[in-house]
C-alpha cells in the first residue's frame, strides 16, 4: 500500500520485553480472568498460547469476546468453521473497514435507548424501546451469554430494566463482581476498562431497598476507583472523563430531566463518539437523533417561555406580587415542573404544578411570618366553607388576597381536570388545601404554646405541613391517564405520598437544622437530640435523618416501578419527579434559601439556546437541512 511505518529497534525489544512480562504472569497468576486476558491478547502471543485452551472462550456468535480482531487472530493459526462465519458476516456488513471492536448487538440496542433517553427524545420511539427492553428481559431471565458474559451489557441492561419497571434482582446477576477485587480478576479488569466501570457505578445507584447489598457495595468500590481515574491525566483528554465527573457529582436521585438532557443533547459529539467507535451506529443514525433532539428541546423552550409568561400574569391578576411577606419564586417553581415534566403536551399538568408551588409558598409564608393567629384561622374558615364563604367575612385584605388566589386557582384547575377526568374532581383540590392549612395551623399551635411533639407527632403532621399536597396530587390529573376516585382513596395513594413528602421534609430539616435552630423552631433532628435526655449528640441525629431519607427514597422508587398497581405509572412518576427536585434543591445548601444556585438551571432549561459542542460545526448544519 506504500505505507511506511517508522519503527526503532528499541521500540521493538520493548514490545517484546512487555509480551515476556505478560507470559511469565500468566506462569503465576492463572486465575480465570487472566486467562481471558490472555485470549484476549492472544493475538499478540503467536505460537506461545495453547489454542485450544483460547478456543474455550468461543462465545455462541462465533467470535472470541465479540472481538473481530482476536477472532481473526485466533483463526489465522487454528481453523474455526464458527469464528470464520461470524468474521465472513462482518465483512458483509462493513466492507474492508471492520471495527477492531464490535459488542453484541444486544449492547448496541441498549446503548441506542440509553442514548433516546438521555437526549429526552425516548418518547417518540416508544414501540421500538419496549421490543428491544422486552428481549433484553428475555435475555435476562434466561441468563444468556450475550448479557452474562460483558460487565458493561449486565450493568447497563440491570439499570435500564429496572428502571423501566421490569423484575430483575441484583442478587445474582451483579453480586459477582460486588467486590473490587471480583472485577480487578476479570477480563475487563485486566483491560482497565473504564467505561464498564461507570456502567457498574450507574447500575448501583437503582437500589430499591436495604436488602439491595451488593449494589451498596459496588456503589462503594466502583466510586473510588472513578475518583482515583479522574486524577488521570490520560484520562482528562478523553470523552468519559466528562462523563465520570457529572456521574460522581450528581446522584441520578438528585438531577432534573431537562438540565440533564440539554448537557447530553449539548455534549453528544463527545459521549455519542462512543457508539460510533464500536458501529454501534452509523454517523447518519446519530445525526438524525441529534436533530430531532435539537427540534424538539427548541420546540419546548418556546412553549416553556409562554407558559411563563402565563404565569407572570396570573401573578399579577391574583396580585400575589403585592404580598410583602411572600418571597416571589415563580421561576423555580415553574423551573421544577419545566425540568421534569417535560414534554410539550403536558402544559396543564406544569401550570397547575407551578401555580400551586407559588400558592403553598405564599401560604407557607403567611403562616410563618405574614399572619396572626385570628388571620390563619380566619382563611381556614374560608377554605372550610368554600363556595359558600362570604365576601364580608374577610379579617383582612391579605386573607382576601391569600384566599381569593387558592379559590380562584383551584376552581380552575378543578374544572380542567374533572373535564379530563370525566368526573367531579374540584372537592378533592379544596380538600387538599384544607388538609395543608390545618397541619400548619397545628404547627403554628405548637411554636405559640411551645408544645414539643414526639417524633410521631412531628412526622404525621409534617408529610402533609410540608405543602406537596397542593402541587403534586393536583397534577396526578393532567399527565393523561384516568385516575379514579378509588385509587385516589387507595392505601399505594397514600403510600406514595408519605414516602415522597417524608423525604422532603427531612432533606429539609437535615439541610435547616442550624437556620431553624436559629429561629427557635423544631424539626426531626432537635426532637431526637430533645427526646434522647441529651444523649444523642447532633451528629448522631443526622446520620439517623440521612438513614430515614435514604429508606424512604428507596422504598418510592421501589413502588412507582412495581407494576402491580392501582395507580397509573405516569401518575406514580410525579411522586419520584418531585423527590429528585427535593434531593437536587438540597443536595448541598438549603433549598430556596440559596436561589444563586437556582439562576443556571432556569435560565438553561427555559431561555437559554442550546449550543452544540461539535468537532466539525459543519455536521451540525448538515443535520438539521
Amino acid at each position: 500500500m506504500g505505507l511506511e511505518f517508522p519503527l526503532r529497534q528499541t521500540d521493538v525489544h520493548g514490545i517484546l520485553h512487555l509480551r515476556e512480562m505478560e507470559l511469565k504472569r500468566q506462569a503465576v497468576y492463572g486465575s480465570c480472568g487472566r486467562k481471558a486476558y490472555m485470549a484476549y491478547i492472544a493475538e499478540g502471543l503467536g505460537n506461545m498460547m495453547d489454542w485450544d485452551e483460547v478456543m474455550k472462550f468461543q462465545r455462541e456468535n462465533g467470535s472470541l469476546f465479540c472481538c473481530p480482531s482476536t477472532t481473526a487472530g485466533v483463526l489465522i493459526r487454528k481453523y474455526n468453521d464458527q469464528a470464520h462465519q461470524y468474521l465472513n458476516s462482518l465483512v458483509s456488513e462493513f466492507g474492508s473497514a471492520v471495527p477492531a471492536v464490535y459488542p453484541s448487538k444486544l449492547h448496541c440496542q441498549l446503548l441506542m435507548v440509553d442514548a433516546l433517553e438521555r437526549m429526552g427524545i425516548s418518547q417518540h420511539f416508544v414501540n421500538e424501546i419496549k421490543n428491544i427492553l422486552d428481549m433484553a428481559f428475555s435475555h435476562w431471565l434466561q441468563k444468556d451469554e450475550e448479557i452474562m458474559m460483558d460487565i458493561a451489557t449486565c450493568a447497563m441492561a440491570f439499570r435500564l430494566l429496572r428502571m423501566n419497571g421490569y423484575d430483575v434482582s441484583s442478587a445474582d446477576e451483579l453480586s459477582h463482581v460486588a467486590e473490587a477485587s471480583t472485577f480487578s480478576d476479570s477480563l475487563q479488569g485486566y483491560l482497565n476498562d473504564t467505561k464498564s466501570l461507570l456502567e457498574l457505578y450507574k447500575a448501583s445507584k437503582v437500589s430499591l431497598s436495604g436488602n439491595d447489598s451488593s449494589l451498596d457495595c459496588v456503589g462503594l468500590w466502583t466510586g473510588n476507583l472513578l475518583k482515583d481515574k479522574l486524577c488521570s491525566s490520560t484520562l482528562q483528554k478523553t470523552p468519559i472523563f466528562g462523563e465520570i465527573e457529572y456521574a460522581l457529582k450528581f446522584p441520578f436521585h438528585a438531577t432534573l430531566e431537562r438540565l440533564e438532557h440539554k448537557r447530553n443533547i449539548e455534549y453528544f459529539d463527545a459521549w455519542g463518539s462512543l457508539m460510533l467507535t464500536t458501529k454501534c451506529s452509523s454517523f447518519h443514525v446519530n445525526q438524525e437523533f441529534l436533530a430531532l433532539a435539537v427540534k424538539d428541546f427548541s420546540f419546548s423552550q418556546s412553549v416553556y417561555q409562554d407558559e411563563l409568561q402565563h404565569l407572570d400574569s396570573w401573578v399579577k391578576e391574583n396580585k400575589l406580587d403585592q404580598l410583602q411577606f411572600a418571597r416571589q419564586k415563580l421561576t423555580y417553581c415553574y423551573l421544577s415542573a419545566a425540568a421534569t415534566i417535560f414534554p410539550s403536551e403536558l402544559s396543564d399538568a406544569r401550570i397547575s404544578w407551578a401555580k400551586n408551588g407559588v400558592l403553598t409558598t405564599v401560604v407557607d409564608d403567611f403562616f410563618d411570618v405574614g399572619g396572626s393567629k385570628e388571620e390563619l384561622e380566619n382563611l381556614i374558615e374560608l377554605v372550610e366553607k368554600w363556595h359558600e364563604h362570604h365576601a364580608d367575612k374577610y379579617y383582612s385584605e391579605q386573607v382576601r388576597t391569600v384566599f381569593s388566589a387558592i379559590y380562584a386557582t383551584t376552581n380552575q384547575l378543578g374544572a380542567k381536570a374533572s373535564a379530563a377526568q370525566g368526573r367531579d374532581v374540584t372537592k378533592h383540590l379544596a380538600e387538599i388545601w384544607l388538609d395543608l392549612l390545618r397541619s400548619m395551623m397545628m404547627e403554628a399551635e405548637w411554636q405559640r404554646s411551645q408544645h414539643v411533639p414526639t417524633v410521631e407527632e412531628y412526622m404525621t403532621n409534617a408529610v402533609v405541613s410540608f405543602a406537596l399536597g397542593p402541587i403534586v396530587l393536583p397534577a396526578l390529573y393532567f399527565v393523561g391517564e384516568e385516575l379514579l376516585e378509588h385509587a385516589v382513596k387507595d392505601q399505594e395513594y397514600e403510600k406514595l405520598f408519605r414516602l415522597m413528602s417524608t423525604c422532603g421534609r427531612l432533606l429539609n430539616d437535615s439541610k435547616g437544622f442550624e437556620r431553624e435552630g436559629s429561629q427557635g423552631k423544631l424539626n426531626s433532628i432537635s426532637l431526637l437530640v430533645l427526646h434522647s435526655g441529651n444523649s444523642m449528640s447532633t451528629e448522631a441525629a443526622k446520620k439517623v435523618i440521612q438513614k430515614s431519607i435514604d429508606k424512604s427514597r428507596r422504598d418510592l422508587l421501589r413502588l412507582v416501578l412495581r407494576k402491580e398497581s392501582v395507580v397509573p405509572r405516569p401518575c406514580k412518576e410525579l411522586f419520584w419527579k418531585m423527590c429528585k427536585i427535593l434531593h437536587l434543591f438540597y443536595f448541598q445548601t438549603d433549598g430556596f434559601s440559596s436561589p444563586k444556585e437556582m439562576v443556571g438551571a432556569v435560565n438553561a432549561v427555559i431561555n437559554e439556546p442550546l449550543k452544540i459542542q461539535m468537532s466539525d460545526a459543519s455536521l451540525f448544519i448538515s443535520s438539521e437541512k
